[in-house]
């Protein structure tokens, strides 16, 4: 029998960067991409390689295009770190893995380096076919913990929850980094909530934008511990954000929210000075054309909010114009949709 596991790309609403610094955020995960991962029983564990892995090109340029959009490193390393983390995590809560062994195999169709979370959710993909072959229970909070060690601990990606917890839960959740929470707990407190069908959300982004979340991260990081004051305070007012967000999506107040999220980019501008200009354009051309803007995640793509059918039409040929792509995301609201 054959284990078919998704996930999905994630995009945060609002908050972000939080993740990492206790404060709070809203983020959902969209079925518009995924990453797969197929599972079998083998005489010998085996890891099959995907496009991203492949080693022979057409050309110079052909390689040159390809480490730019993928780096110099594949899934395959992302699937080797989560086994053995997924290994280690059985072996510390005395849950004893049966001796067959199997194949795994990835494929994703999830934009690459484009704050979309498409790393882990090959992870995420991974650890739920692994639990499935070993009948292995993870509650969500502890799965979303696990991902962020594959990544922080073996492949030394500086990274948060936000994401790890949007994919664990398959649905929108509104999450609260408290510091004392975390420390008690070891995760935050997520609630799970509905985004409303009327709520017109955009998603767009440029394949030609490949800078990874540890370039934003990494200075963020070093201003954040060093105690910048305008850093800590834009951390206290993305948690403010996330809050009032939460309160215009319950009250359906649209022109509160529009201007929620365009704040959330704003505050962004103040602080981290890495913003390229290819990043910035897609801001300034969402905004042109009466739509909302700011990043869903770490910079590459950007989310927002749309009046009608006649602005996303101009929104669309705008960004268009400048090789930009957009959808409008199929958020995903059950947790199922990861089994199917």
């Amino acid at each position: 029998m054959i284990i078919r596991t998704k996930a999905f790309p994630r995009a945060a609403l609002i908050g972000n960067p939080s993740d990492g610094y206790f404060g709070k955020t809203i983020a959902f995960v969209f079925s518009n991409y995924h990453a797969e991962v197929q599972l079998y029983e083998s005489p010998e564990l085996d890891l099959l390689p995907s496009l991203r892995d492949h080693s022979s090109f057409k050309s110079i340029d052909h390689l040159a295009e390809d480490v730019g959009l993928f780096g110099y490193y594949g899934g395959i390393r992302l699937l080797k770190a989560t086994i053995k983390k997924f290994h280690e995590y059985c072996q510390h809560n005395a849950i004893k893995l049966d001796d067959r062994n199997f194949t795994i195999r990835y494929q994703t169709t999830i934009p690459n380096r484009l704050g979309l979370a498409g790393s882990s959710a090959i992870i995420t993909a991974c650890i739920r076919a692994l639990k499935r072959f070993y009948n292995v229970k993870i509650a969500k909070p502890i799965l979303a913990n696990l991902v962020l060690a594959v990544e922080r601990e073996e492949l030394g990606i500086d990274a948060g929850l936000q994401d790890r917890v949007a994919q664990a839960y398959n649905i929108p959740v509104y999450m609260d980094f408290d510091r004392a929470h975390m420390n008690e707990y070891g995760y935050g407190s997520y609630k799970e909530m509905e985004l409303p069908e009327s709520l017109n959300l955009y998603i767009a982004f440029r394949t030609d934008l490949s800078e990874g979340s540890e370039i934003l991260h990494g200075h963020l990081r070093e201003n954040y511990e060093s105690g910048k004051t305008e850093v800590l305070a834009a951390m206290k007012e993305w948690a403010e954000l996330t809050d009032e967000v939460h309160k215009s999506i319950n009250g359906h107040d649209s022109e509160a929210l529009h201007k929620l999220i365009d704040r959330n980019y704003d505050l962004r501008e103040e602080v981290c000075f890495t913003i390229s200009p290819k990043n910035k354009l897609m801001v300034n051309l969402a905004r042109n054309a009466g739509a909302s803007a700011k990043f869903t995640g770490s910079g590459g793509a950007i989310i927002g909010t749309y009046e009608d059918e006649a602005m996303f039409e101009s929104l669309k040929n705008k960004l268009n114009a400048e090789d930009i792509q957009i959808i409008k995301p199929k958020i995903v609201t059950s947790l199922e949709e990861a089994f199917q």
